[in-house]
């Protein structure tokens, strides 16, 4: 038995369904596998998106904590108090550190002075009181002298003069010092009152200064003067 195909070249109703249906398969599963990539990439732009907006919103944050923690207020009795306990303190406190050399070296220089002119009032005081109170046992006078020379060679009204405007020289500039030292720790109290106070004021770089006729009224006159105004706005 044989059997024997022929191939006329027309197709069959059943392969061109066949056909139509892988082809529509084929567009579908394209279809679909695009439908993916474009989730995938709209996902990703929607992360990206989402990690720009939370790197703005940090960065937001992060600048708004610099500029707070450069924006310093300090409470002006906070200051003052510090510089009553401690000068210097109430500066430090201010971040006016600058300041703090200068309150220092002024206590330390004055307090330097005093002693010294103390001492020297002292010194003073006692060769006076040795030299006018008629005891030749207490000779401290002596002591501004080199030992060659003798007592009987002074001239003793002139060397009383002496001490005398010596020893109110010292006690005059030992009060200076002393009147200084308060003085300066009262300044530096109060500046820093006043500087802490100065950094709450908000000084606007929009400053404008106009000029305008301005009328004038003068009780020496009763008609009224001309004038030019100035007004300062800020």
């Amino acid at each position: 038995m044989s059997f024997s195909v022929k191939y006329n070249g027309n197709i069959s109703p059943l392969a061109t369904r066949m056909a139509l249906v892988l082809m529509c398969a084929a567009i579908a599963c394209s279809a679909r596998a695009q439908s993916r990539d474009f989730d995938a990439l709209s996902d990703t732009l929607v992360v990206a998106d989402s990690t720009m907006l939370l790197s703005a919103k940090i960065d937001k944050e992060a600048k708004t904590v610099v500029n707070d923690k450069l924006k310093f207020n300090p409470d002006p009795m906070r200051a003052m108090w510090l510089s009553a306990l401690c000068p210097g303190a109430g500066q430090i406190y201010n971040r006016r550190y600058w300041k703090l050399p200068i309150v220092i070296g002024a206590f330390v220089g004055l307090t330097y002075g005093t002693s010294w002119n103390n001492r020297m009032l002292n010194d003073y005081s006692k060769a006076y009181r040795d030299i006018t109170d008629n005891d030749p046992n207490t000779r401290s006078y002596m002591d501004f002298y080199p030992p060659t020379v003798k007592e009987s060679d002074l001239d003793k009204s002139w060397l009383t003069n002496t001490l005398k405007s010596r020893k109110d020289y010292y006690r005059r500039y030992r009060d200076i010092c002393i009147i200084s030292i308060a003085a300066v720790y009262i300044l530096n109290v109060i500046d820093a009152y006043v500087d802490a106070s100065m950094m709450h004021f908000d000084v606007s770089d929009d400053l404008s200064m106009q000029f305008r006729p301005a009328v004038i009224e003068s009780t020496l006159s009763p008609l009224p003067s001309v004038g030019l105004g100035c007004a300062f706005s800020f």
